[in-house]
């Protein structure tokens, strides 16, 4: 097997080294977020951008377990799910289940698959969006801080 790549052919150019770094979009504190993912990896990377963004984070990793969470005294800012789960409930059924408690719940749709076929046609109610995997963690960030602030 054979890799080609292009060679440059010129001085390189310097720049500034923070032009190209994110800025995380800071927390108040005492906002919530619980994510309600299944696979490790996912909901470990999620846990801690957020998490060093100055958010409080709960985790769960099926539906009825994020379900159980909602339940709870616990204060939820945002919910994060992904869409297909194990364990039952699927991410908008999670979503519903936890609206019928906290009416006024943010949720953010984390999914693999097309966003109209992920969530029933592409409906959302208000305060809910989705993002596609794979995603941009500085979208993430937007996207989150967009919500909570509403």
């Amino acid at each position: 097997m054979c890799l080609y790549l292009p060679r440059h052919l010129g001085d390189v150019v310097a720049t500034d080294a923070t032009d190209g770094e994110r800025q995380p979009l800071s927390a108040t504190p005492g906002e919530t977020i619980l994510i309600v993912e299944d696979e490790i990896a996912i909901r470990q990377l999620v846990s801690e951008i957020l998490g060093e963004a100055g958010h409080r984070i709960l985790e769960a990793s099926t539906g009825p377990a994020g379900v159980k969470v909602m339940q709870s005294n616990e204060r939820i800012d945002l919910l994060i799910t992904d869409v297909g789960l194990p364990g039952g409930l699927n991410g908008r059924q999670v979503a519903d289940a936890g609206r019928a408690i906290r009416p006024a719940l943010k949720v953010l749709f984390v999914t693999g698959y097309a966003a109209n076929a992920a969530v029933g046609a592409g409906h959302l109610d208000e305060g809910m969006e989705v993002l596609t995997k794979p995603f941009n963690i500085g979208e993430l960030e937007r996207r989150v801080h967009a919500l909570i602030r509403g």
